[in-house]
């Protein structure tokens, strides 16, 4: 959505009222000085910043001043107030019978570069791609994003399950493709009750269980990538620090299936 000037239409905002009132109560409710203005109309800001893929500085001017966004933006992705409000709007529904794990990687910008700790601290690393992000997912059967977890572009997608595995229902079904084909990884779903659906790599001499049907539906995370990837600050990183890339892509999540 777009706003043609700087008069305030409602009907314009990119979070329509049923989802603001929704995200209400999780926003953070301790204001400190001058109140905060309109919540609704700057994190529809936020987010056409992040749909849009273009500078804070571009925002159109109905959704109020652009440093007002920036520093919404990133003030609150230090406080991790994104990330909490998609954990708990993801896990509202409850533990899902099946989970899907993959990764997909996101081009780092000329302008991603710099951040404080250098590239490996801010999750920039260097592949056959070239300076990238990796962005590691679990998502629910119907390919519904439960957590993220962001590494550098050369990082290996099974050394990112223990963080994204953990924690899991009994009796749910994983599925992953075969990278995540290790006996470590079968043994950390296993411990906690849940069933691996991991189709085996050809140099493997023991041959456990795998179901092509219950396999079919893994693509579910694939689409999943592809949607989350329409947001163009997202599809290609621009910010320094790891933190508000994260932050971006937890908003987005929360905005697309959540609310």
């Amino acid at each position: 959505m777009r706003c043609a000037s700087r008069s305030v239409d409602l009907s314009e905002f990119w979070l329509s009222e049923a989802q603001f009132e929704r995200l209400r109560p999780l926003l953070p409710d301790k204001v400190r000085g001058v109140a905060r203005v309109d919540d609704r109309r700057v994190i529809s800001g936020i987010i056409h910043v992040v749909k849009s893929g273009g500078r804070w500085v571009d925002a159109p001017a109905c959704y109020g001043p652009r440093k007002t966004l920036y520093n919404r933006f990133v003030r609150w992705a230090a406080k991790g107030v994104w990330q909490e409000l998609f954990v708990t709007l993801a896990a509202a529904g409850g533990p899902p019978a099946e989970v899907l794990i993959d990764s997909t990687h996101m081009k780092a910008h000329r302008s991603a570069g710099g951040g404080k700790g250098g590239r490996f601290v801010q999750a920039i690393g260097i592949s056959r791609g070239g300076r990238n992000s990796k962005l590691h997912a679990l998502t629910d059967g119907e390919g519904r994003p439960l957590r993220f977890l962001l590494t550098g572009g050369q990082v290996a997608d099974c050394r990112a399950a223990d963080v994204l595995l953990d924690d899991l229902a009994p009796r749910t079904i994983v599925l992953a493709d075969k990278a995540y084909d290790s006996n470590a990884i079968r043994d950390l779903i296993e411990r906690q009750g849940a069933v691996p659906n991991i189709p085996l790599k050809t140099n493997r001499r023991w041959k456990s269980c795998f179901s092509k049907t219950l396999y079919k539906g893994r693509n579910a995370v694939e689409r999943m990538f592809c949607r989350l990837k329409d947001y163009r600050r997202i599809a290609t990183r621009y910010d320094k620090l790891a933190t508000n890339f994260l932050s971006a892509i937890y908003l987005a999540a929360a905005v697309t299936w959540w609310l």
